[in-house]
């Protein structure tokens, strides 16, 4: 009797701990999504002191900025997913290669200039001492995505070696 007592509250441990994971990991869904972008304009508007008709403006000409990342993050990820689908074929020509490689690379260019331009609205709508805090904000991020992208330094830890170089 002890047995099935101890694994039944096993089981319902189990139960309640996969529930909590399922809920926080797939539930939840991407972690971008309206409320992180609200949570980036609040931050802007903050941290560069907007007054009223300042924030006014910048939400009025924001509005749409958001839903146009996210279409062009999907047509991205549905071109890759063509692209890597075509790992499973026997035969691959280069051509298909380098069109759908073409296309990411348009989608993802127009994403740089809608990002660029969102910037460009944003220091347009600030005044002198605005757009100097601005410029730093801007520069801190750009470093630390940049860090972001680099692999941890050597530091002499045995089993991490580059790459051997390519043949010519």
């Amino acid at each position: 009797m002890k047995k099935n007592t101890i694994l039944y509250v096993l089981l319902i441990f189990l139960i309640a701990v996969n529930g909590f994971f399922l809920f926080n990991y797939i539930g939840k869904g991407n972690a971008k999504g309206p409320r992180e972008s609200q949570q980036n304009k609040e931050f802007i508007i903050e941290e560069l002191g907007f007054d009223a008709s300042q924030i006014k403006q910048f939400r009025k000409k924001s509005k749409g900025h958001h839903k146009t990342m996210m279409q062009m993050s999907d047509d991205v990820r549905k071109l890759k997913d063509q692209l890597f689908g075509t790992l499973s074929n026997d035969i691959v020509s280069e051509a298909t290669i380098d069109s759908i490689s073409n296309l990411i690379c348009e989608k993802e260019k127009e994403k740089e200039k809608e990002i660029f331009y969102h910037f460009k609205m944003i220091r347009d709508i600030a005044n002198e001492e605005q757009r100097e805090k601005f410029n730093n904000l801007l520069l801190d991020a750009l470093r630390k995505d940049d860090r972001g992208n680099r692999p941890p330094p050597r530091d002499g830890i045995e089993g991490h070696r580059p790459p051997p170089p390519r043949p010519n």
